[in-house]
């Protein structure tokens, strides 16, 4: 009987995680299995990686054959390099020690490069966050001039309409005054008597 290291699809449409198995290599993807070593959710930045090491590493000493995408889970949780230190130090090319040694040098390493990943995804969300912000705050602004140079466009309007308003009653105003004031005729200039005739 063939063993796979494989992934057992679980979780909605579009929204999926994957359980990390140890099954027959002819049972079903969703199906039966034998042992389950951990989980694996894409869907977090970075991915989410639940694997118990060594139980995978004694899998893969036993023969299971790991999958594309379970055999890169393995490899990025280190367990494949155990495999190859453990066969190192079983043919004496190197100590226990040794092989320790090397195996917490890379995972210091590694836990560094994503740490490192961890802290630039927080940073450039938090750089896109000020600059939605700073965008925004200029878009107000913007809205702010336009709606302050409207209001003064309609300030202006309604203080001209006044004037002409004001000018108008004004001249109205000298208009009737003009009519109500006593029109004083003048006197008729007087004839000069004719001197009369003797």
């Amino acid at each position: 009987m063939a063993v796979k290291i494989r992934l057992q699809r679980h979780g909605k449409k579009n929204f999926a995680f994957f359980h990390i198995v140890v099954a027959d290599s002819r049972a079903p993807r969703d199906g039966k299995f034998i042992e389950q070593l951990g989980s694996y959710n894409p869907n977090t930045n970075p991915a989410t990686i639940i694997l118990d090491g060594e139980k995978a590493l004694a899998w893969l000493k036993v023969g299971a054959q790991p999958t594309l995408v379970a055999r890169r889970i393995l490899s990025y949780e280190g367990v494949l390099l155990r495999k190859h230190l453990a066969e190192g130090v079983a043919k004496g090319a190197l100590t226990e020690a040794q092989a320790e040694e090397k195996f917490a040098a890379w995972k210091a390493e590694h836990d560094k490069k994503v740490a490192a990943k961890t802290t630039g995804i927080k940073n450039d969300e938090i750089a896109k966050a000020k600059a939605a912000k700073a965008a925004e705050a200029k878009v107000n602004e913007a809205r702010a001039k336009a709606i302050a140079a409207k209001k003064a466009e309609a300030e202006k309007a309604a203080a001209e309409e006044a004037a002409e308003e004001a000018a108008a009653e004004e001249v109205a105003a000298e208009e009737t005054a003009a009519e109500e004031a006593p029109v004083e005729e003048a006197p008729a200039a007087e004839e000069p008597e004719a001197p009369a005739a003797e």
